[in-house]
């Protein structure tokens, strides 16, 4: 079995130490730029401005005070402890995690369980991105398919609890608070007057205003047969955010198949359509990310249907074959292939 977790946490951490000296300090231009690791990703903010660098630290608290909130991971946050109550009682969180769990649910009604926050069953199982990825047994698989059911998440407004109905459940935030985290950085830029930025939290990225110049920004779109930070098209945009979902971002590979980690909640294996990749362009980080999931999971034709009927957000779609489809505000962004292998389907 081939091991890419580790190769690419080797990757993220040498990047880092690369760029920590640098990237604390500002330039002539006013620009700062800081890179960390949080939310099980390399982020990394940069902003324009005399209180760029104020700004910026305020942002990465924000994101670690997210992450020790919503994590899946060991014990003591809000989402492990309303896992660790799942058929037992209700709990009160505060109000970014019921406002994040609300999102995440409205989506799971939306897409009929494609997108489903209770998945953490199923990604606990695979192990996908850890060291202890696996191809689970068809008995094992089952098991977790019937612990896996946002209808049984119950929410409590007046109180701001959560509970899980039912022993076992358990929620994974993966596929949303990244976004969510996102929106809360250029919030928090905004709020300190910087009227430049560009965020990006593993992928999810976000722009704020122009470029200093006044020009938009010119953002790579992943390609998703590549490593993280390789591209094949380009896109100019202002006060908007990509987000991408592929096969690239984690898998592992066993007996010459590759396993990713988008996980179908109906059949409890990795999704299997024509898709590569799916890219979200839209106002807020926290739909693109859960769009990004959803819109993958349906395939090529139905996701470009729902896409084009959600207000203030297009699509790029990548195929297995090299083949790109695009929605139909998407020219207006300025759209580019850079890399002669992909060809633009019209």
């Amino acid at each position: 079995m081939k091991r890419v977790r580790k190769k690419l946490f080797l990757f993220f951490v040498l990047l880092l130490l690369m760029n920590v000296t640098a990237c604390n300090k500002s330039t002539g231009d006013n620009r700062v730029t800081r890179t960390n690791f949080l939310l099980d990703t390399i982020i990394q903010i940069t902003a324009y401005g005399p209180n760029a660098e104020d700004a910026i630290i305020a942002a990465f608290d924000r994101i670690s005070d997210i992450q020790n909130k919503m994590t899946a991971v060991g014990h003591g946050s809000e989402i492990t402890k309303i896992n660790d109550a799942a058929g037992i009682s209700f709990q009160k969180m505060s109000p970014d995690t019921f406002f994040v769990l609300k999102r995440g649910l409205y989506y799971s009604e939306k897409f009929k369980g494609r997108f489903d926050i209770t998945i953490g069953p199923l990604v606990k199982l695979w192990g996908i991105g850890t060291e202890d990825a696996r191809v689970p047994s068809a008995k094992e698989i089952e098991n977790a398919l019937e612990k896996v059911n946002y209808k049984a998440l119950k929410l409590n407004e007046q109180e701001n609890s959560a509970m899980l109905e039912n022993e076992g459940m358990s929620i994974d935030l993966g596929a949303i608070a990244k976004g969510y985290a996102a929106d809360e950085v250029i919030r928090i830029l905004k709020e300190r007057g910087i009227k430049s930025a560009v965020a990006d939290l593993g992928g999810n990225i976000f722009v704020l205003g122009h470029k200093p110049d006044g020009s938009p920004w010119r953002v790579g779109i992943q390609n998703p047969f590549d490593s993280r930070g390789s591209t094949f098209a380009i896109v100019e945009v202002t006060d908007k955010t990509l987000v991408t979902s592929g096969i690239y971002e984690r898998y592992f590979e066993e007996n010459g198949k590759r396993y990713h980690h988008i996980l179908d909640t109906y059949t409890g294996y990795p999704v299997e359509n024509d898709l590569a990749s799916v890219t979200i362009f839209s106002d807020s980080s926290i739909d693109a990310d859960a769009l990004s999931t959803s819109i993958f999971s349906l395939g090529l034709k139905e996701g470009i249907k729902q896409v084009e009927a959600i207000p203030d957000t297009e699509a790029i779609f990548v195929t297995k074959d090299y083949k790109v489809y695009i929605t139909s505000g998407v020219k207006d962004y300025g759209f580019k292939i850079t890399d002669q292998r992909f060809e633009l389907v019209n």
